[in-house]
């Protein structure tokens, strides 16, 4: 292409984002290239100054290298060095409503920024008060999922980062996130929030290659490896080990019959080997229902 086809095309992307149609006469190449050259800087500065979400798009994906970031945070008037913690939103209904419940949640003043990341996800890049504890930060989160589900109706999960003290960490932040939000919904079901530093044992798992996770599960069940085990079954399960192994408490807050409940685990034992009763095959039953969930959503993709 030459330049005053690159001149033509720079014409047009300006009228196409600002309504303003310029005509640049056909002098010599010199002043064309100066042309060329002013029209994509008029053109970049419109786009930063009216599109502060894209701008931390760019800087959540990677897509704005660390030299650009103080002068393009400044002439968004977004303070580059201010600390922030990012939540990362997910849910299947994310709209207009959505962003107006947030927005009443967290004001303009908050200097608070809504950023789309894909069709059911929703970044909140907001500001850390001086006063502020780490349970504060939970408490906020927890506030958003609350809201969005009794307003909204809609269930939604949230992770969020640690505390960030510059622009510049935003996309560690994101990927922090983005991993908090995958291992929390695969290994913590039960729960709508995610902090960053509280995936547990999930987080190892989900970084072990499928082939290790096989072997270890072929030790636990033989050939016979369960595809899955019976949800009510698991949520008893699961409710034992909350209450730590209190049969007593478990029966009582399940509304169950001692007995009852006792079958329930004299089940898994039949089916698996494992008297879940014991610390140690409780351990181990746990850890091989989060192997067994990791690599069903491995096999999904």
């Amino acid at each position: 292409m030459d330049q005053r086809q690159e001149l033509e095309k720079a014409l047009c992307e300006l009228k196409r984002i600002t309504g303003i149609a310029l005509e640049i006469p056909d002098d010599t190449e010199e002043d064309m290239g100066h042309a060329l050259s002013q029209i994509r800087c008029l053109c970049t500065a419109y786009k930063e100054k009216y599109n502060k979400t894209d701008f931390l798009n760019g800087l959540m994906t990677g897509g704005i290298p660390s030299y650009d970031i103080q002068e393009r945070a400044s002439r968004l008037h977004i303070n580059p060095e201010e600390e922030r913690v990012l939540f990362l939103l997910e849910s299947k209904d994310l709209d207009e409503t959505v962003n107006e419940i947030l927005k009443n949640l967290f004001p303009s003043r908050t200097k608070t920024y809504l950023v789309p990341v894909t069709e059911h996800t929703l970044a909140v890049l907001r500001p850390v008060r001086a006063s502020e504890t780490p349970d504060d930060v939970r408490r906020t989160a927890q506030t958003m999922v609350d809201t969005l589900n009794t307003e909204a109706l809609m269930r939604v999960h949230l992770s969020y980062s640690c505390v960030i003290n510059s622009l510049s960490d935003l996309q560690e932040a994101f990927r922090e996130t983005s991993l908090a939000l995958k291992v929390g919904k695969l290994f913590y079901s039960e729960q709508t929030v995610f902090p960053y530093n509280e995936l547990g044992i999930g987080r190892l798992i989900y970084q072990l290659p499928a082939s290790l996770c096989e072997n270890f599960l072929k030790e636990i069940f033989g050939a016979d490896i369960p595809n899955s085990f019976d949800e009510e079954l698991l949520g008893t399960i699961n409710r034992f080990f909350q209450n730590n192994l209190n049969i007593a408490e478990t029966s009582r807050q399940l509304h169950m019959h001692r007995n009852t409940l006792i079958y329930r685990l004299d089940q898994i034992q039949k089916k698996t080997g494992l008297d879940v009763r014991l610390f140690e095959d409780a351990m181990t039953f746990k850890i091989a229902t989060m192997v067994l969930n990791y690599l069903q959503a491995e096999r999904k993709h």
